[in-house]
């Protein structure tokens, strides 16, 4: 679940960086887009290892 909600994250971010934001550098949509994915990646690392710590108390 956390790798496919990573890679919705990147796709969404790149489709508003360039539709909705407007920036036209592939470099830096790819910069933020990846930034954005990391983000999600860390942050649903981060809430899975608090559950489980929370279990075994």
């Amino acid at each position: 679940m956390q790798e496919v909600l990573t890679a919705v994250t990147y796709l969404v971010v790149w489709l508003v960086c360039g539709k909705v934001i407007g920036i036209e550098s592939g470099l830096t949509k790819l910069l933020i887009s990846l930034g954005a994915a990391v983000g999600v990646y860390v942050l649903m690392a981060v809430k899975g290892r608090r559950e489980k710590n929370q279990e075994e108390e």
